[in-house]
């Protein structure tokens, strides 16, 4: 299979995840795709018209996007115990923290674009309404930690991880944990995980 990926997409960073969780990194071609918002990758638009990451491309050619569906599908390639639980209340539990998490990280990476305008053109209501999502969602989430401790280890755990991780890396300035201590601690477990731990982002790598 091939994977496009980068070393600094949360999205692609469910997927790496999942892939060391499971031990199925060794079924897997990592490929190096830059996929910048304002310029389209012709070889990731081979694969996926949105040209995003991640995409999976499975061996008989069919491609696969985006994370939520590559993460399930994988799931389905080991013997470990599923990242997506059977139907019923726990895989929808699982499935709501998962859209919440991939929700935030998309209203973080619009902020971040509009952050990194010159002050003249940035949208004061803008700023205003993903700051208020993005803290509203965390003290959300603050509400559900201790459920998050002791739930086990799904996708839903791996989503929102990955996302206070981009938090920390993208937005270092918000301190989310002055007022979420419980988030935080769960958090801090999350980040001794081997397989959080070899995917950090990696700015060495362009």
């Amino acid at each position: 299979m091939k994977l496009h990926w980068s070393p600094r997409s949360p999205f692609v960073r469910k997927v790496t995840v999942l892939l060391k969780e499971t031990g199925l990194e060794a079924r897997v071609n990592y490929v190096r795709s830059v996929a910048a918002m304002a310029t389209p990758n012709p070889a990731i638009l081979a694969d996926n018209p949105l040209s995003q990451i991640p995409t999976l491309v499975l061996d008989d050619g069919q491609p696969l996007y985006d994370s939520p569906v590559i993460c399930e599908y994988l799931d389905g390639l080991h013997d470990g115990a599923p990242f997506f639980p059977p139907l019923g209340p726990t895989r929808w539990l699982a499935l709501r923290r998962q859209a919440l998490a991939d929700g935030m990280l998309a209203v973080l990476l619009l902020w971040r674009q509009e952050r990194m305008k010159t002050a003249a053109q940035q949208l004061p209501e803008w700023l205003a309404a993903f700051s208020l999502k993005i803290n509203g969602s965390l003290d959300r989430l603050e509400q559900e930690a201790d459920a998050l401790a002791q739930d086990g280890f799904d996708i839903g755990h791996v989503s929102v991880g990955c996302m206070l991780s981009y938090i920390d890396y993208r937005f270092p300035d918000l301190g989310w944990r002055a007022t979420r201590p419980l988030l935080a601690a769960w958090h801090a477990q999350f980040e001794q995980r081997p397989a959080v731990i070899a995917t950090a982002p990696d700015d060495a790598q362009t």
